[in-house]
């Protein structure tokens, strides 16, 4: 496995809609296997290919708090089925928007359809944290970062702040403090 560098905004692949996997073959496996090593090394919760550099459309999440056993899960062409009418507020930040956190709202609960790491239909029912996460990396998928979710004035100050933190190397919170969700 090797630790893959995340793009960070305002990277213009960043904004570019990822293409289907083809197939579960043994490259789209290494990609997820790198993409989970990745992932922790960040540290974070999620990370979706585009972060990556690779247009595909392949996230990997683990919605484990500190001290639980990690769960990774590795999706290739993740859909969203179903979403809740009743939404709730989290606050998330972003591998690819470092240091920066806000508020966002989506729906509580998604069921989602994707490719597991044998190639294998599945679908899953989410709520909580792990409805986030998705919903956050399939976004990722299309092009659409969490800040996209914000208001123009809000976005361009927390991606100028992202900038300036990138630049600076600063320290980066723990990702899923109580705080936010880091995918």
């Amino acid at each position: 496995m090797a630790l893959l560098p995340i793009l960070t905004a305002p990277d213009p692949r960043l904004k570019r809609k990822a293409l289907p996997v083809e197939r579960v073959d043994a490259a789209v496996v290494r990609l997820m296997n790198d993409m989970v090593e990745t992932m922790y090394a960040a540290p974070g919760i999620g990370l979706a290919a585009p972060q990556v550099g690779v247009l595909k459309r392949v996230i990997v999440v683990d919605p484990a708090r500190e001290g639980e056993a990690p769960r990774p899960m590795r999706l290739a062409n993740p859909e969203i089925l179903w979403a809740s009418e009743e939404t709730k507020p989290y606050e998330e930040g972003c591998l690819s928007v470092p240091e920066q956190y806000d508020t966002v709202v989506r729906p509580a609960q998604v069921k989602v359809a994707y490719l597991d790491e044998t190639g294998t239909a599945r679908e899953i029912e989410a709520d909580g944290l792990l409805a986030v996460v998705l919903q956050h990396e399939i976004d990722h998928l299309n092009g659409t970062l969490f800040v996209d979710h914000l208001s123009a004035l809000k976005r361009g100050m927390l991606l100028r702040r992202a900038k300036k933190a990138t630049r600076s190397g600063g320290p980066r919170r723990a990702a899923g403090e109580e705080t936010g969700v880091v995918a």
